[in-house]
């Protein structure tokens, strides 16, 4: 396989929120070294904000839609590495998608992995006031600043609205691939009005640490971002309805610690065991029951249920967005209604006796769509795709 030589941009979220789209790219850029390919990585850190001077932070919200020193930075890397293809993740805030401008001066092909549904909604997410929200999508996101959509603000949304207006076409216009990591968000994307030749699926990968379960598990997991979106307050409520005497596990961080803390402190079967590290959370998941994932918004990829089949254990998820195409009901796990606190309750019940024989399905399911292996295979594709198509328009305006 000919080697090739990739820039993979990215602005890494703040520590104090682990993200696992940083761990997918970190993991992306591991395996492709790996595989004997150049990579450079082109970063900002959102850690960097804090030790800015005044002056500089004031700057970053005017920057968000357009920022030309990242542009700049970019460039020059462009043009010292000179790379086949350059591969986009998070722009926000620090990067702004000027780094685009920077790819298509230097005439280098861009490849962009769609981690959420900031191309058809500013926020994100699809998601407020505690229910999917599509008000924005297709039209004028004026809903977006008059309910705060980002951190809860009118006035930190108004950068935010301004980027995503200001920048669609040149997102549009400038990528000549773009990576959805899902079915489920690649279709509402196309119905959004994003040009479907240019979006393909891809699902992340996660490599296998192997670390298995053995036995039948000795609890149910909550692992991931303690946030409204996330569904842990239906968890809560859904956990005073199970009966199977299994007690639960939360691990992570997030806006809703304090109040998850506080919950599990009056319970005798919940056990708060904060943000883990990576060998802390494995052992956790191979110790499961059942991983939950009882998302509110329309998940666009859920890294811990492959995370979680990776180690023979299987996962009860709500019905919608990409978990229902990541868990078969009855066969690599349990779906319940989103946001029904019965049925959630009533799907952990039934994993107890169901585990067994939902694991290894969902091993096999690891096997067959999500190792590293098949994520080389789908990255290195793209990419070639992606030059071919730059090539074969420069092609075609030579014709012309």
């Amino acid at each position: 396989m000919t080697e090739l030589s990739v820039v993979v941009v990215h602005n890494r979220y703040r520590s104090a929120q682990p993200s696992g789209e940083d761990r997918v790219v970190d993991q992306e850029t591991a395996l492709l070294r790996e595989a004997g390919h150049r990579v450079s990585t082109f970063e900002r850190r959102s850690d960097d904000i804090a030790s800015m001077s005044l002056a500089r932070k004031v700057a970053v919200p005017l920057k968000v839609p357009y920022n030309r020193s990242a542009r700049a930075d970019l460039l020059a890397r462009l043009r010292t590495f000179r790379p086949d293809v350059v591969h986009v993740h998070n722009t926000f805030p620090l990067m702004s998608p000027a780094v685009l401008d920077a790819c298509t001066e230097a005439g280098v092909p861009v490849v962009a992995t769609l981690h959420n549904y900031t191309q058809v909604c500013p926020s994100g997410t699809l998601f407020r006031d505690g229910a999917p929200c599509t008000a924005c999508v297709g039209r004028l996101p004026l809903p977006s600043v008059r309910h705060g959509c980002y951190r809860g603000s009118s006035v930190a949304t108004v950068p935010v609205t301004v980027g995503f207006l200001a920048n669609r076409r040149r997102w549009w216009s400038s990528v000549s691939r773009f990576f959805c990591i899902s079915s489920t968000q690649r279709d509402t994307l196309v119905a959004a009005g994003m040009p479907a030749e240019r979006l393909s699926v891809k699902y992340n990968f996660v490599p296998d640490a192997g670390v298995h379960r053995t036995g039948r598990g000795r609890h149910f997991l909550y692992l991931g971002r303690l946030a409204e979106e996330k569904g842990v307050r239906l968890l809560m409520a859904a956990w005073d309805r199970v009966s199977a005497g299994v007690p639960l596990v939360i691990a992570g961080a997030g806006p809703l610690e304090a109040e998850v803390t506080a919950w599990a402190a009056t319970r005798p079967d919940v056990r708060f065991v904060g943000l883990q590290d990576k060998a802390s959370a494995r052992a956790l998941v191979a110790e499961a029951v059942a991983v939950v994932v009882p998302s509110m918004w329309l998940e666009t990829f859920g890294l811990v249920v492959v995370e979680a089949a990776a180690a023979g254990v299987p996962t009860v998820a709500a019905d919608h967005g990409s978990l229902s195409e990541l868990v078969a009901d009855g066969v690599t796990g349990l779906t319940h209604r989103p946001g029904d606190a019965g049925s959630l309750a009533a799907a952990l019940d039934r994993s107890v006796v169901l585990s067994p024989l939902l694991g290894p399905a969902a091993r096999a399911l690891y096997e067959a769509e999500f190792t590293p292996a098949v994520g080389l295979r789908d990255l290195v594709a793209g990419y070639r795709a992606a030059m071919s198509d730059v090539e074969a328009r420069r092609d075609a305006q030579t014709v012309r």
